[in-house]
């Protein structure tokens, strides 16, 4: 009876919870996962897409501020097979850029299964497959097995909150910029924004439009564009200048033209690194910020720029640089990190810090069928990139496959009639 008790649970545990895949699973249902899912369905490749919320582009609809538009045109930040619409402007709000998305997904009859969350997956060596297991919302638990698994939970799953002394004990609101959608709820108030990158400029600009009076944290250097150059978008100028020309060069006459729009920024508390900023996004990852008003706060004084913080007391922030300053919020525009190390049982593909440790344009593949997109460290276009890459390459052994399968029912068939 034990023993038929046993194989009832198991013959239960594989009926229902067990799923195959015919083709790859693809952990993620942002903009990477679903440019990968829409080249697949090019590809005539069946897929199946996890996500952990409950919804596309979780990103972009729950962590993202209200006034968050593209940083770049929209035809650099469009996802393969689809353009943007003809009417949105150079700069797609946020609102846009979501609805585009979802149009993406409909076109493409890109249904992920949501609310569930990839606990782990790992490669099968006897059976020469993926296993990937789920917990959904509701605590029921699923097994996927599949030939290949496309990683596409990107660059930014989980939010970075810096080791902040007297931060646990500070008496006032304290918020990482993924929770934050508005100035609204800090006006009047002095608001300390920690990090100064594209999101702590612009949450800085933010709360200055709603009467906040912010203080903006820069530990380390940064470079500061304009985001146009004689009424051509910085990037658009860059990649241009790209074709003709080495990187290096590129970059000093892009810091010169900087220069004459905007001036000397060291003046302000804003020192460049050494690298420039096209050599420093390659090496390090760090994306230049594209100046969309903050530098003219900063100049009039509404957004002061002030060093590391020492401390955090009560209702105050000691500098390093021994000044006390009174605040009543702290705003963690501290960036994101890959979350891939926490759930994928695998170490030669993947590095500690959860990106490919092949360099671009090398870490889009793997072994044993595991694939990587959407972190390359360049934005939309290097996932568009990617999703490509990956599609023609399961869609080449999967056509391959597929003929195979049809020789062999014809060769059967023909020899089940010649029997006959």
């Amino acid at each position: 009876m034990e023993n038929l008790l046993r194989l009832v649970d198991h013959e239960e545990f594989f009926s229902r919870r067990c799923i195959w895949v015919n083709g790859p699973v693809i952990v993620g249902a942002g903009p990477s996962g679903l440019a990968t899912a829409a080249c697949l369905r090019e590809q005539g490749v069946p897929f199946m897409v996890l996500e952990r919320e409950d919804c596309i582009a979780s990103l972009w609809q729950k962590r993202t501020y209200d006034r968050l538009k593209l940083h770049l045109p929209k035809q650099f930040c469009q996802l393969p097979k689809l353009p943007f619409p003809a009417d949105f402007p150079e700069y797609p709000s946020k609102k846009q850029f979501i609805q585009y998305l979802e149009s993406y997904a409909t076109k493409f009859e890109i249904n992920p299964r949501f609310n569930e969350c990839v606990q782990f997956a790992r490669y099968d060596e006897t059976s020469g497959l993926w296993r990937v297991k789920t917990k959904t919302s509701a605590s029921a638990e699923f097994e996927y097995i599949c030939r290949w698994l496309v990683v596409a939970t990107g660059e930014n799953a989980e939010c970075v909150v810096p080791d902040i002394d007297g931060l646990a004990d500070f008496k006032g609101d304290v918020i990482h910029a993924a929770d934050y959608k508005s100035g609204e709820k800090f006006r009047g108030k002095k608001v300390l924004v920690v990090g100064c990158g594209n999101s702590g400029m612009e949450l800085s600009l933010d709360l200055c439009n709603y009467n906040a009076s912010p203080s903006m944290v820069v530990r380390s250097s940064v470079h500061v564009l304009p985001r146009k150059i004689c009424r051509k978008s910085t990037f658009e100028l860059a990649v241009m200048l790209m074709k003709w020309l080495p990187l290096w060069l590129v970059d000093k006459l892009l810091l010169i033209l900087a220069w004459l729009v905007l001036g000397n920024i060291a003046k302000y508390g804003l020192k460049r690194p050494a690298e420039g900023p096209l050599q420093l996004k390659n090496s390090k990852g760090k994306t230049p910020v594209l100046d969309i008003g903050a530098l003219e706060k900063i100049r009039s004084g509404d957004i002061k720029v002030v060093p590391g913080i020492k401390k955090l007391n009560g209702f105050s922030v000691e500098l390093v640089n021994g000044e006390e300053h009174d605040v009543d919020a702290v705003v963690l525009a501290t960036g994101y990190r890959s979350n891939v190390p926490c759930w994928l049982q695998e170490g030669e593909f993947f590095s500690k810090n959860g990106f490919p440790k092949s360099p671009f344009p090398n870490g889009w593949k793997g072994n044993s069928g595991l694939y990587a997109v959407g972190f390359t460290r360049r934005g939309l276009s290097g996932a568009s990139s990617d999703a490509i890459r990956i599609a023609q390459d399961i869609g080449h052994v999967w056509k391959q496959d597929t003929k195979q399968k049809k020789k062999t029912t014809t060769a059967c068939h023909r020899r089940c009639i010649s029997q006959f």
